[in-house]
Formats: C-alpha cells, sequence, structure tokens
C-alpha cells in the first residue's frame, strides 16, 4: 500500500533522478504488498504488521538519523504521531484483509481512491477551496470505483470494501499530517509512524501471535525490507522534483501488482477492473495536476 506525503524539494530539483526513485519506490512497495498477501494467507494481519514494523525500525532510525540527522529523532508533538499511527494501522489492517480475498491487482486499483477522498476532505472537513473541476474529479473517481467493485452484480465482493475503505482512512492520514508541528521533518514524520505502528500492532500479540515457521522468516524481512526502501525512495523522489511530476507515477503500482498477481497466483484482472482503475486514474492524475497548477508548480 503506497502511503506517502510530500516533502519540501531540495534546492536544486533533479527531475529525471526524481522519477526514476518514485518508480523504483513504487515497484518495492509493490513487492512488500505481494509479499504481505502470501503470509496473510498463514498469519493474521496483525502479526504481518507487527513484524513488518518491528524488522523495519532499526532500518527507519538508521535512514532518519542519515538523512534528517539527530533532529529527525525528536518529535515536538509525538501524541500526535501517535493518532496518526492509530490510523496508519487502520488503513494497513483494511488494505491487507482485502489482500486476503481479492487479486492483488484489483486491490491496489481501489486504493488509488485515496487522492479523491482526500480532495472531498479537503473541502468537507478542512473547509479548503475546492472548484467545480476538481469536484467533478472526484466525481468521476467514485464513479471509477463503482465500476471496479460493480454493487449489485453476480461479480461483486463484498471484501472489494476493504481496499475502498483504505483510500478514505489513508486519506483521512494525510490530512491529520496538519495536526504534526512544522519543525517535525518528513524523516520523523516516516520514523515515527513505524514506532507507533509498533507499539499499537503490539498490544494485539498476546491474542494474534502464532510461531513463526523457519521458512517464512525471509518473508518477513523481505515485507520490511522493501516496505521501507520503498517509503524512502517516494520520499527522496519528492523532495527531487515537483508533484506534479512524480506523483502520478505512483499508478504504475498498477503494472506492478498485475505482473506479480499473474507470477505468483496466476491472477488475471478482468477488462472491467481495468476500465475502472483507468478512470480512477485519471481522476486522481487530474486532481494532482490541477492542484500542482494551481500552486504555481
Amino acid at each position: 500500500m503506497t502511503a506517502m506525503e510530500t516533502a519540501p524539494r531540495e534546492a536544486e530539483p533533479r527531475p529525471l533522478a526524481g522519477i526514476a526513485l518514485m518508480c523504483a519506490g513504487v515497484a518495492s512497495l509493490c513487492i512488500s504488498d505481494a509479499i504481505a498477501k502470501e503470509l496473510t494467507a498463514g498469519y493474521a494481519v496483525m502479526q504481518v504488521l507487527f513484524m513488518r514494523n518491528l524488522l523495519a525500525l532499526p532500518v527507519a532510525v538508521a535512514i532518519a538519523w542519515k538523512l534528517g540527522g539527530r533532529a529527525a529523532l525528536r518529535s515536538h508533538k509525538p501524541m500526535a504521531h501517535m493518532v496518526r499511527g492509530f490510523i496508519w494501522i487502520g488503513a494497513a489492517l483494511l488494505f491487507l484483509t482485502g489482500l486476503r480475498y481479492l487479486e492483488l491487482a484489483e486491490a491496489t486499483a481501489l486504493a488509488f481512491a485515496a487522492p479523491v477522498f482526500i480532495t472531498a476532505l479537503s473541502a468537507l472537513v478542512l473547509k479548503e477551496t475546492v472548484g467545480w473541476r476538481r469536484w467533478t474529479a472526484v466525481l468521476v473517481g467514485f464513479a471509477g470505483v463503482l465500476i471496479v467493485v460493480r454493487p449489485g452484480s453476480a461479480a461483486f465482493q463484498a471484501a472489494s470494501l476493504f481496499p475502498v475503505a483504505t483510500a478514505f482512512v489513508y486519506a483521512v492520514l494525510m490530512i491529520s499530517a496538519r495536526w504534526v508541528d512544522k519543525r517535525d521533518s518528513m524523516w520523523t514524520l516516516m520514523l515515527y509512524l513505524v514506532i507507533s505502528g509498533t507499539l499499537i500492532s503490539a498490544l494485539a500479540m498476546p491474542f494474534a501471535w502464532r510461531p513463526i515457521a523457519a521458512e517464512h522468516w525471509w518473508l518477513f524481512l523481505g515485507i520490511a525490507l522493501f516496505g521501507t526502501m520503498g517509503v524512502t525512495m517516494i520520499t527522496q523522489a519528492f523532495r527531487m522534483a515537483p508533484a506534479s511530476v512524480v506523483a502520478p507515477l505512483d499508478y504504475t503500482a498498477l503494472v506492478w501488482s498485475t505482473l506479480l498477481g499473474w507470477m505468483f497466483w496466476g491472477e488475471m484482472p478482468d477488462f472491467l477492473t481495468y476500465a475502472g482503475a483507468a478512470v480512477i486514474i485519471a481522476s486522481g492524475i487530474y486532481i494532482v495536476w490541477r492542484e500542482g497548477k494551481l500552486r504555481g508548480q
């Protein structure tokens, strides 16, 4: 599941490097999602989340220290990060639960609705001005979700509501960044999400823990490694290039999720899934482009 907030760009933009990092980061997150799908077949979702965060924590500390310095290890408003941790765990829990029952590409396509929810919540909750063009894009995005989900038809799966709910909760997570002290860097946000995610998911371990088979340890290590690498590379991509350039590349996840789903589970989404995904993607790209234009990017 992609989870990204834009960070301040470097003084000297490097768009090509930003594009390369964004593509590599998205691919890494898709690999992490694929591993998670495999693990949820035998382990509780909360245990998968706990192990992913626990194993990623030392790496996250090292990255924050290296790229953000000692200041990145300290938050000026730690409780805000803890609240955001609960929201993030909720989004991850919903997405991984959906992965148990859905094809990887279908779950990924529905999660693409996040920018649509972010725009709607920005207007309804934050009272930001959203013009008719972006409201139209929001409605088009919701139409794309309906095409993929197909409520009322024989192809409808209740499990498809999990990634849709994921997109909504993720949108809440993005908006909740407003609660964080402005002195906290992007690396602090990343680190404290991992810390809070570890602590929160640990609460469920007395009830959800299952001994990990020796042959599965490398999968847990893989989900932590690829997940952390993906978030780090995407963060750097937003620092190197304008959001309007790199954000649309998030949708390359559909290519990777389709490929991975086909390689490991023989999954191949039907035409309507791709048609709905195309509508959702077009809506998201327009929202990103329009917001970038309004901000002068």
